[in-house]
């Protein structure tokens, strides 16, 4: 990352401190981080080895869920609320596969990743790629900025894909949800996946990532995943482990026991 001559400086970019979606894409095994990722990153993986595999876990669900949007749901419009760095098969990339009308917006606060938008960036002819750096709880700014690609008078899906952790109490989580859904037309779709309290190795582990001063993460109960959701219609299976969401053939025959849930809702 330090040798790309495009990425941003260091005095825009803090390279002192770990941040989630650098140490993110090292579980995944990218190249855009820094020294100080990576430490904090192996001082996870030590404290909990599944780390990575539970990172794999998210960003299968999320691709799996995203083609069931564009395919089954039919969903043209897509509004992805803390994408973190882009990796191989982004939002766009999928629903454009599928249809190539589809209209993306990327949301995100990191520097960095603002400095990689120009990766997201590549829309297909027929339809739109926009990209808006802005924080979670600032739903007004993220809502009147997507409508300059996003007609919200139509369907919408929302992706909050390990976001929602980062807010620290679980009923202003569910406040920002509400207000995002809230601004949706009927047929949208809410699709959430994060990390969950259901082991105690994770548990010490994140709580002894979380005293070290890195970016705060939140791991919640399946119930509490459940209530994100409320009012809203959940696509089957629910809301469950991450892989055991409509896994594909290869993916059927590979563990599923990981601490992320996930889940897709439908706004009547």
């Amino acid at each position: 990352m330090a040798d790309d001559p495009s990425a941003p400086s260091d005095d825009v970019i803090d390279v002192t401190v770990p941040h989630s979606a650098r140490i993110w894409n090292y579980w995944l095994g990218g190249k855009d981080n820094y020294e100080v990722d990576r430490v904090a990153g192996e001082q996870f993986r030590q404290a909990f080895p599944a780390i990575a595999d539970n990172a794999m876990a998210f960003r299968r669900f999320l691709q799996r869920g995203i083609r069931y949007l564009a395919t089954d749901a039919g969903m043209r419009q897509f509004l992805d609320i803390g994408t973190g760095l882009p990796t191989a098969s982004n939002t766009h990339q999928i629903a454009q596969s599928v249809a190539p009308t589809s209209r993306v917006v990327y949301v995100d606060n990191d520097p960095l990743v603002l400095a990689h938008a120009r990766v997201l960036l590549d829309s297909s002819p027929e339809g739109a790629t926009d990209y808006l750096h802005a924080d979670l709880h600032d739903t007004d700014e993220i809502l009147t900025a997507a409508a300059r690609t996003l007609d919200f008078d139509e369907p919408v899906a929302l992706i909050l894909s390990g976001i929602l952790g980062h807010v620290a109490d679980y009923d202003e989580a569910r406040a920002v949800v509400g207000r995002l859904v809230g601004a949706l037309a009927p047929g949208s779709h809410l699709l959430i996946c994060d990390g969950s309290d259901t082991n105690a190795e994770l548990n010490a582990a994140q709580r002894q990532h979380n005293d070290r001063g890195a970016v705060q993460y939140h791991l919640r109960s399946p119930e509490q995943f459940v209530g994100y959701f409320s009012g809203l219609e959940l696509v089957e299976p629910g809301v469950v482990p991450c892989p055991r969401w409509r896994p594909e053939l290869a993916e059927a025959r590979e563990p599923v026991d990981v601490d992320a849930y996930g889940g897709i809702g439908r706004k009547a």
